[in-house]
């Protein structure tokens, strides 16, 4: 936004007929430095978007109009022809598929989109690549501990249990209500989900264990993290350690309780906390909870807009659960 004269900045929105499209709207709507011209869904087009007065079209990468900054909300592998509209329209572009985060095999150059951690890479940034929502927590929480040199090797293991829209909205039979209410289940086992891939990136040496589960409920994710510390260190440690690195986040807050999903939910919150285990010296418990449609995708778009256009960090942010 121009401070002196009030001009919003224009962005538009592909693929904004989706969980994290619409929950991007729905930011966008009341973030003061912008103005959204466009969002683009085929499925939904001539439907209300959650911006007032403006409907969703079925433009195609050729149509779209002149914008500042453009989001991307599409399924996986379908981003590039949109890259490449993106920025013939003279748009920078900030991406919330797995398309052109690290390891993604693409040959494309993105900043990764971890705002508290990536800042200096992103304001300057054509691309930026919106992080995982699982991988949000794990580097948020686990990043300043190896930056602090107080990890003792060993395995670090994660247990991440999510809500069903971190699957998208495409119907599929194993998300049904039948299928899922009443229910927990693991998933993704083996040590290969597709997340690894950044949080080994973004962790290097690092051994990661980390095995998601799917939860019965709508949104929100609770991240169980073990790891070693080296002698001398404990929770307290590690929360003065995050307490230092995260003083100027809105939304990364250290707290005393275990954080649960109620605190989060429908915000941009992301909420740790740690603690010493009897008997077991030198291994902490990390607990790490975030929204996926949140910090874990929206919320963190809307914190790499604010940096790549110069606004105040807080803006558009939800910085208290609803």
């Amino acid at each position: 936004m121009d401070i002196h004269t009030g001009t919003r900045t224009r962005v538009g929105v592909v693929g904004g007929s989706g969980y994290t499209g619409l929950e991007l709207l729905r930011r966008l709507a009341s973030h003061p430095g912008v103005e959204t011209v466009f969002a683009i869904s085929r499925a939904e087009a001539g439907q209300p978007t959650p911006v007032p007065g403006l409907v969703f079209t079925a433009a195609t990468p050729e149509e779209i109009e002149s914008v500042a900054f453009l989001f991307l909300c599409l399924p996986h592998g379908a981003t590039e022809p949109w890259i490449e509209a993106g920025f013939a329209a003279g748009a920078r572009v900030i991406d919330l598929t797995a398309d052109n985060r690290p390891e993604s095999g693409t040959a494309r150059e993105a900043a990764y989109g971890l705002a508290e951690w990536e800042a200096a890479a992103i304001v300057d940034a054509r691309l930026v690549a919106n992080p995982g929502c699982y991988p949000t927590g794990v580097l948020t929480s686990v990043k300043p501990l190896q930056e602090a040199g107080i990890i003792d090797g060993g395995i670090i293991s994660v247990h991440a249990a999510s809500g069903v829209t971190g699957a998208g909205r495409s119907p599929r039979r194993d998300l049904l209500f039948g299928e899922v209410t009443g229910n927990y289940k693991a998933y993704g086992l083996g040590n290969n989900h597709r997340h690894l891939r950044e949080m080994r990136w973004g962790l290097p040496g690092e051994l990661l264990l980390f095995v998601p589960h799917l939860l019965p409920v709508e949104r929100g994710i609770l991240e169980t993290i073990v790891l070693p510390l080296k002698d001398g260190n404990d929770a307290d440690t590690v929360k003065s350690i995050w307490k230092a690195r995260y003083s100027g986040s809105p939304v990364v807050r250290v707290v005393d309780e275990a954080p649960s999903l109620r605190d989060v939910t429908r915000s941009d919150l992301l909420l740790m906390s740690a603690f010493d285990n009897e008997e077991l010296p030198g291994l902490v418990t990390l607990i790490v909870a975030l929204d996926n449609l949140g910090k874990g995708a929206a919320g963190q778009a809307i914190q790499n807009l604010n940096l790549m256009a110069g606004m105040p960090a807080e803006w558009g942010l939800q910085c208290a659960p609803s």
